[in-house]
């Protein structure tokens, strides 16, 4: 069999003054500390045999991968079925514990927290996120590709393929600013599933992180 890693990074921190739930909003750029953190995943990878980068449309994923395709002398390509979840609250400043979705206004958006109703369901982004992976581990058989990403898209991932059930506390995900979640296949079949945190650990609660 041929083994082939595809790593799921998280982009870094991003510049969000205004603490919003910013979901595929555009303009929202890495931070001071995000770009510090995507330099520290480059130097992680610099042993890396990587044979592609791919990265999310959004611009947060893009300026995360870019340090690391730079280093491999690799141009970042955009797969659409990495982007960040849909999500109705997005452009609102809610996150978890914070008391926000108490609002009555909300209640309509939260009647179903399994699928979710505020959002692209939870089966949809472990489809399109598990596509990606495949289109990804195909361009470079036997070798590793790096694939950017986003926090819950990520996670997702992670418990649709180890056959966890989808909904979950957000409060506990393992996915945290920077981080890798590797996948490994033999062949077409995934045989492992690693994560590192190489720029640190990073609070799951915060909004825009």
């Amino acid at each position: 069999m041929t083994r082939t890693v595809v790593h799921l990074l998280r982009h870094g921190e991003v510049h969000n003054p205004d603490g919003i739930l910013y979901g595929r909003l555009p303009g929202f750029r890495l931070s001071a500390n995000g770009r510090h953190q995507a330099e520290i995943v480059a130097k992680a990878l610099a042993d890396a045999d990587l044979g592609a980068v791919v990265a999310s449309p959004l611009q947060r994923a893009q300026e995360t991968a870019a340090p690391v395709a730079a280093a491999h002398g690799l141009q970042v390509g955009t797969d659409e079925g990495l982007i960040e979840a849909g999500n109705q609250f997005e452009g609102e400043r809610v996150s978890v514990g914070d008391g926000a979705l108490r609002s009555p206004r909300h209640w309509p958006k939260l009647r179903d927290p399994f699928t979710p109703s505020w959002g692209e369901p939870y089966r949809e982004i472990g489809e399109r996120m598990l596509a990606a992976v495949h289109r990804a581990r195909e361009t470079a058989p036997g070798r590793e590709v790096l694939c950017v990403s986003h926090q819950l898209p990520i996670w997702t991932l992670r418990r649709f393929v180890t056959g966890q059930r989808l909904w979950h506390d957000p409060r506990r995900r393992q996915c945290a600013l920077a981080s890798l979640t590797s996948l490994v296949f033999d062949g077409a079949e995934l045989v492992q599933v690693r994560y590192t945190e190489p720029a640190g650990g990073s609070d799951p609660r915060a909004t825009g992180a």
